[in-house]
């Protein structure tokens, strides 16, 4: 189903920490990326005709007896290649330069010095700080070449050979650290490689709407949605593609956040038009986890509890031939090209049955988050949808530390309700990954309207990220915070404490169970 467009850079990845943001990058310039493992065999790299091809970083040595190499005929097809740390000591090793361990390793913020700016550094100043991160230095280029670029302890910080188009950055331009490093590569894509800026929601909601219908035909699709910006995604964009051949099931599990399950059941019914089937399982869900206060053993009942609600109403569906489900581009990096066509637990639909035959429409495969959220905008998805935090599938139900009750799921949905109230009235909630209300067992002594109380406290968690595989805990302004304790404890029966975690991840994860 996955139609590339004509302008695409290829990254090949040598065990890069940022081999991600490199492809991230190049589609911020609008250009269509891919990132494959380095042991990707040239012909194959050169069956997608790619426009560039840029070498990531790694962490071994060129020179080590098992560093990882290429095949060196890539510098011989024509094709543009941009080398960065690894990928540039590769390129020099590999065509004749030299590249020892460094008398002084650059690790972090570097001055570097622009020797030529006729080519990458096309358009910038001589003098520019840039991030660093390696041991070894390409003490002299291969024949060819010309140096382009130096630091203090770097002789060849960047060098060239344009006849060739071949390029190479010691420094990493893809990390913010790097200021201006998207300029290198906007530099590459656009005036080296002739790549156009089309990679655009609208042109991908065209060319996917287009491929959906060929695939589809006439069959019968289900979406397992559960109101996140990934399934909500998918639905709309298969539903543009095929109508009423799609039916979505969207189990509410008595975890959402206050008017979550009313707003999606809107949103896709009201505004989409979409063959919508709610069901309402919190009471089942609620007395499944009766008893339960193990974080681990919470996850696992509600995983199992929705495969069971899932199933029943899937049957009664009859014969459907496609399973949509919101696979995102991260996850195939990570866990490699999937070619099963049966579901097994650990998708994220929620996890099926072994049993279950589907064949799997995964239309937002190759897209980053942010990148989804533009789409969800193309689609006409409402704000709140397309850019909603991060949200776990077990729900509020990992945000009570202890036993899942009624009144426990009030009071955390109440206070998470106000905190998202006040992030969003400062302005901040596309500013900050993460933002909820974590409710304690612990009580505690207080004072409301003179009176003597003994109540619960909120944990209040904000953070900052990325990617959401590291955080860092967000400075609120005061008076924000402010408001936010003021308001659960004065709005909230029996909550008479708020505090502000300020723990980063690493070491603590973002969710607190």
């Amino acid at each position: 189903m996955h139609q590339r467009p004509d302008d695409l850079i290829v990254v090949l990845d040598f065990g890069a920490q940022y081999g991600q943001l490199i492809a991230r990058r190049v589609r911020e310039c609008r250009v269509y990326s891919e990132l494959l493992p380095c042991d990707t065999p040239l012909e194959k790299v050169l069956a997608l005709r790619p426009k560039g091809i840029i070498l990531s970083g790694g962490q071994a040595s060129v020179y080590a007896p098992d560093a990882l190499t290429y095949d060196p005929r890539l510098f011989e097809v024509g094709i543009p290649v941009l080398g960065i740390c690894y990928g540039a000591q590769l390129m020099a090793h590999l065509l004749g330069g030299k590249v020892v361990p460094a008398e002084k390793a650059e690790y972090g913020r570097t001055e570097l010095r622009v020797l030529d700016d006729s080519d990458l550094f096309a358009g910038l100043n001589p003098q520019l700080i840039c991030w660093m991160s390696h041991s070894d230095v390409i003490l002299e280029p291969p024949p060819g070449f010309k140096v382009t670029a130096r630091t203090a302890n770097a002789p060849v910080a960047a060098m060239s050979d344009p006849q060739r188009k071949l390029f190479a950055v010691l420094f990493h331009p893809e990390v913010s650290h790097t200021p201006w490093g998207i300029e290198i590569i906007r530099n590459f894509v656009y005036r080296w490689c002739g790549c156009r800026p089309t990679w655009t929601p609208r042109n991908f909601v065209e060319a996917t709407v287009d491929a959906i219908r060929q695939r589809v035909g006439r069959e019968r699709v289900l979406c397992a949605l559960s109101g996140g910006v990934d399934s909500a995604t998918t639905a709309a964009l298969v539903h543009r593609a095929v109508g009423d051949q799609l039916v979505c099931i969207f189990v509410n599990h008595g975890f959402l956040r206050k008017g979550e399950a009313e707003r999606v059941v809107h949103t896709f019914r009201e505004l989409l038009s979409v063959n919508l089937i709610y069901v309402d399982a919190s009471q089942r869900f609620l007395k499944r986890l009766r008893g339960v206060t193990d974080p681990e053993e919470k996850r696992k009942v509600i995983g199992e509890e929705f495969v069971r609600v899932f199933e029943e109403e899937a049957r009664q569906l009859g014969r459907i031939r496609f399973l949509a489900q919101g696979t995102l581009y991260p996850d195939v990096i990570e866990s490699g090209t999937r070619h099963a066509a049966r579901i097994k637990t650990h998708h994220n639909v929620g996890g099926l049955p072994a049993d279950m035959q589907f064949e799997l429409l995964e239309p937002l495969r190759y897209l980053f988050k942010d990148e989804v959220r533009e789409v969800a905008e193309e689609l006409g998805l409402p704000p709140e949808i397309a850019w909603r935090h991060p949200f776990p599938g077990p729900g509020l139900a990992i945000r009570i530390l202890g036993e899942v009750t009624e009144e426990r799921l009030h009071l955390v949905r109440e206070a998470d309700a106000i905190v998202m109230d006040e992030i969003r009235r400062a302005g901040l909630y596309r500013q900050v990954w993460q933002a909820f209300a974590v409710l304690l067992p612990l009580r505690s002594t207080g004072v409301k309207g003179d009176r003597r109380t003994y109540g619960y406290t909120v944990a209040v968690r904000v953070v900052t990220s990325e990617d959401g595989m590291t955080a860092d805990w967000a400075r609120l302004p005061d008076t924000v915070l402010e408001r936010i304790a003021n308001r659960i404890c004065s709005e909230v029966p029996d909550i008479n404490r708020v505090v502000y975690d300020i723990t980063s991840k690493p070491p603590a994860t973002i969710e607190w169970e």
